[in-house]
């Protein structure tokens, strides 16, 4: 009975959390006057359409809107796996003057809000002209590549605290500096820290919004989170099923990447210190 008993829990638990996803595929091949009046999961009238008329909705094809944000998406991924991985070699097993304090501070900036930061950002970043420029995914990218995510750095800290220093010190005898061990030793072992950060990385940026918002003004240059957004226009008019048609094909790749994946990804976090 006890059995039967986590079963159906596990059942109802499932069944609440795929419930928006089930409504988003019924919603998405609805008509506009069915999506009013049918609120149920199954479409009476099945309307296909809504794809065709999503991708083509605006002037430019809204393929535009996913290599948009399959470059934004792809080149955070590696800036956040380079830069983040040299700064936790830093912090992590190299030695040197204030590397507490230093690392503190690191972690001190997971207190405050990305909200906060956007206006002095803002200013920052349109005083170097790269709001509007002739590449204007400067603002979202630049950072990247500058380790500023501290949370990754964190999770590559606490993976590289647990290999063990007596390979260092074994690399070290055999005449290895820092750069061959980090080559050599830390690199290849660290292998599901980075896998971790690359999904995270895809995962948050590709659903980002509000940055992007921010600092891309061309319609031309808009990725798919930003352009749903055009399907309500200021009028209060709305196409709402070729926004969740478009929607739901932005869903696919975070699933793709994730379900490619997965096995990495839980190993890299049992492995990077955020278990228990």
């Amino acid at each position: 009975m006890r059995r039967v008993l986590r079963v159906l829990l596990l059942v109802a638990i499932l069944a609440v959390v795929l419930y928006p996803l089930v409504w988003m595929v019924g919603t998405s091949v609805k008509s506009p006057e069915e999506i009013v009046s049918n609120i149920g999961l199954i479409p009476d009238e099945f309307t296909p359409g809504n794809f065709a008329e999503g991708w083509s909705h605006f002037d430019l094809g809204f393929g535009r809107f996913f290599a948009n944000s399959v470059l934004v998406a792809g080149l955070t991924v590696l800036g956040n796996v380079i830069s983040c991985l040299l700064a936790a070699y830093a912090l992590g097993r190299l030695r040197f003057r204030l590397r507490g304090m230093w690392f503190a501070v690191m972690i001190g900036t997971l207190l405050l809000p990305g909200h906060v930061l956007i206006i002095p950002q803002y200013i920052l970043y349109k005083s170097l002209g790269w709001v509007g420029g002739d590449f204007p995914y400067l603002p979202l990218l630049v950072p990247q590549f500058l380790a500023t995510e501290a949370f990754f750095v964190f999770l590559m800290v606490q993976f590289m605290r647990g290999i063990p220093r007596e390979l260092d010190e074994a690399a070290t005898i055999d005449g290895a500096g820092p750069y061959a061990i980090f080559r050599y030793v830390i690199l290849p072992l660290s292998r599901p820290a980075l896998v971790t950060t690359a999904i995270f990385s895809f995962i948050w940026t590709w659903n980002d919004f509000f940055r992007q918002l921010v600092f891309l003004s061309d319609l031309s240059d808009y990725t798919v989170p930003v352009a749903l957004t055009l399907f309500i226009d200021s009028t209060s008019e709305s196409a709402v099923g070729p926004m969740f048609a478009m929607s739901l094909l932005s869903l696919v790749p975070v699933f793709l990447f994730f379900v490619a994946f997965q096995r990495m990804l839980v190993e890299g976090i049992n492995t990077s210190g955020l278990k228990g």
